[in-house]
């Protein structure tokens, strides 16, 4: 048997207020003048206070990332090239925001040195060589775009990550600070990403001690902090950030299954948020993760979150058969969630009527 040689993060610094070691962290991988480039999440493009947080030098940029919509490919190919323009080569690429600003900048440090279009690397260990200096620094917690070795995008034909070694980023930094302004609906919806990932590693038929390890102390922290705590605070911020962590940790020795399979559907017909996109589907996936189905609604009613429906109602035939050929594209993630022969188990017909329910 061969195991796989897993890629992970090469240096973690964590701590409330280690943001502000980010100048020292870099100091060391600047190369001459060329410059490290932060892209920041637009939450922040008015936040002077943390604006002025950003260790500039030089010939440093900020570049503010519009989130509307999670990354596209072309977006991807056009910073790059911007950038290339401008500088010719970076020193760096630095994400500070949620999964769709460090999908970004992981995508674009890869770009900078690989040909073509970040399209024609979706798909797995396609990339063939390693990216400009990256850093991954998470302002929400859950998406585990952080620890993960994919960074994903919406390309012309499909919703398909960068799935490679050389994906991963350099250094993250975990400062839970970062994390306390997030306003609580968007909290909770990009929390249960990393609790619905965990439900489907732990019940995955890729699940091995490593993948479980990780899995069990992610959704402990999840549980504990949606269905036990009473009152938000410091502590759910830093116990929420290392779920995250390790929820990532989880599904890169293992994968998710099936609400991230049907919720790239959405996502690339509707352009449907990934964690709400999660939530609307787990909401109806009894007859697949029964317990952890019945938990999370637990968790919305306590909350008083509201999950969207009938999202697909009115859609086209052609449009179902757009989500479905998308969704049925992710190949390893079904068979996690249903076995070798998953092809017969979720067939078309199958398909369609659960999108039909959303």
């Amino acid at each position: 048997m061969k195991f796989r040689n897993f890629k992970m993060v090469d240096y973690v610094v964590y701590g409330s207020g280690c943001f502000d070691q980010l100048g020292e962290i870099l100091a060391p991988r600047r190369v001459g003048d060329a410059p490290m480039i932060f892209f920041v999440d637009e939450y922040f493009q008015d936040k002077q206070a943390f604006l002025s947080r950003i260790p500039l030098q030089g010939k440093d940029k900020i570049v503010v990332i519009d989130v509307t919509d999670e990354p596209k490919t072309k977006t991807v190919d056009k910073i790059r090239d911007e950038l290339q323009a401008e500088f010719g080569t970076v020193s760096g690429i630095i994400g500070i925001g949620g999964g769709s600003v460090m999908d970004m900048a992981k995508a674009v440090s890869l770009m900078m040195t690989n040909p073509g279009s970040s399209a024609d690397y979706q798909g797995w260990d396609l990339v063939k060589f390693a990216g400009v200096y990256k850093v991954g620094i998470p302002t929400i917690s859950g998406t585990g775009a952080e620890v993960s070795r994919t960074c994903v995008l919406t390309g012309p034909t499909r919703k398909l990550g960068m799935n490679s070694d050389f994906t991963p980023f350099d250094q993250i930094v975990l400062d839970p600070s970062l994390t306390s302004t997030v306003e609580a609906n968007q909290r909770f919806y990009t929390a249960m990403d990393c609790f619905i990932h965990c439900v489907e590693s732990l019940q995955g038929t890729y699940l091995n001690a490593f993948s479980k390890s990780y899995g069990e102390k992610a959704q402990e922290l999840c549980e504990e902090i949606f269905l036990r705590k009473t009152t938000w605070d410091a502590d759910a911020d830093e116990k929420l950030m290392m779920a995250s962590y390790a929820g990532g940790m989880s599904i890169a020795y293992s994968q998710v299954g099936v609400a991230h399979a049907v919720s790239y559907g959405l996502a690339y017909l509707l352009g449907t948020k990934h964690g709400i996109g999660n939530c609307i589907v787990f909401d109806k996936l009894e007859e697949f993760y029964p317990e952890g189905v019945v938990k999370f609604k637990e968790m919305v009613k306590k909350h008083n979150i509201e999950i969207p429906q009938g999202i697909t109602r009115g859609l086209t035939d052609e449009q179902f058969d757009t989500m479905i050929n998308v969704s049925l594209g992710m190949a390893p993630l079904w068979e996690n969630a249903l076995g070798k022969d998953w092809k017969e188990i979720m067939t078309r017909e199958r398909l369609r009527k659960l999108y039909e329910r959303l």
